[in-house]
């Protein structure tokens, strides 16, 4: 395993980091595993060198943090665990959902109970609140930073110009500044290199993006994708732009540069990634151990400037998608 520091919070985190959102129950997502199938996984990361977890308090209503917690007894202390809070967790609750300050202080205890901790490394805003005014979130943020129940703030997918007021304001009034961006990025959806990450390479703003197979999309031929349990039940896949624009030739470029360098398609999206210097360590999802083992080995994939280049070519501009 290869270890960086998350970007300037101090904290040394595997260049994976492991996302949980298909831990917890089927009944949520068909594709989502029960906690007798996600334990196995969680253990064979942790032997693997993966010491970053990143879950939510809405995947499978609460089910991946308990499991997350509980896979992590006896690791907590070499562990940085992130978590999110936003999207309402039941129906009957207004509250249950959002950035007020009420709905902070409920779900972080909430969440803390799942996970069966007393301190959240990082906890993230999973996106953004359009009703509650950006200084009274990071206000309840620094509270609970100030109470020992968040070490670190992390924001996801939103707009450059709504980060950049989100960071102005905490300065301005003296609060915690965002540390993290959990963002939106792979090679079939690089709509963020145009202003989020040239300014968190600016501002000192790790990074550590969200859906680095595309959901998928790049693990595969494009043509084959439906064939899998998610690619068949998940309809979030044609929520994102992937098959738009260069999507399809991207992702015949990734079949044919993994066939000619002996790897899967998956560890050459994701060796793209890892050789993009903006990119602290991204989240990646898996529903097997054969691939988690997969992802770590793509660390050790070298590309060249003319395979970059190659796999980036027929790339083109498509909709912003994954802010709401």
């Amino acid at each position: 395993m290869e270890y960086t520091t998350l970007g300037d919070t101090g904290m040394t985190v595997s260049k994976i980091g492991l996302g949980c959102m298909s831990f917890g129950s089927p009944d949520w997502r068909p594709w989502v595993l029960d906690e007798e199938e996600s334990m196995p996984i969680i253990e064979r990361a942790i032997e693997l060198g993966i010491n970053f977890f990143d879950t939510a308090n809405m995947y499978s209503r609460g089910e991946s943090e308990r499991i997350l917690g509980k896979a992590l007894e006896g690791h907590r202390e070499e562990s940085v665990v992130a978590t999110k809070a936003y999207f309402q967790m039941d129906e009957a609750n207004p509250h249950s959902g959002g950035l007020s300050r009420k709905a902070i202080e409920q779900e972080l205890d909430h969440s803390l109970e799942r996970l069966g901790m007393d301190t959240i490394d990082l906890y993230q805003t999973h996106r953004w609140d359009a009703d509650t005014p950006i200084e009274t979130t990071l206000r309840a943020l620094g509270d609970a930073v100030d109470r020992g129940k968040i070490r670190h703030i992390g924001a996801s997918s939103m707009w450059t110009h709504q980060f950049a007021e989100s960071l102005a304001v905490a300065d301005r009034e003296g609060l915690p500044r965002f540390e993290t961006m959990q963002n939106h990025y792979n090679l079939v959806y690089r709509e963020e290199e145009r202003e989020m990450l040239p300014y968190t390479q600016r501002q000192d703003v790790a990074v550590i993006p969200w859906s680095p197979l595309a959901r998928g999309y790049l693990a595969r031929p494009h043509e084959d994708v439906d064939a899998t349990k998610r690619g068949e039940t998940e309809e979030h896949l044609y929520d994102h732009p992937y098959r738009e624009g260069g999507g399809p030739a991207v992702n015949e470029r990734v079949q044919e540069l993994a066939a000619e360098k002996g790897v899967t398609m998956a560890q050459i999206a994701l060796a793209w990634l890892f050789h993009k210097d903006w990119v602290d360590a991204p989240i990646v999802g898996t529903t097997s151990v054969e691939h988690l083992e997969q992802a770590v080995e793509a660390l050790d994939i070298d590309l060249s400037r003319s395979d970059m280049a190659y796999l980036e070519e027929p790339y083109e501009p498509v909709p912003v998608s994954g802010h709401d």
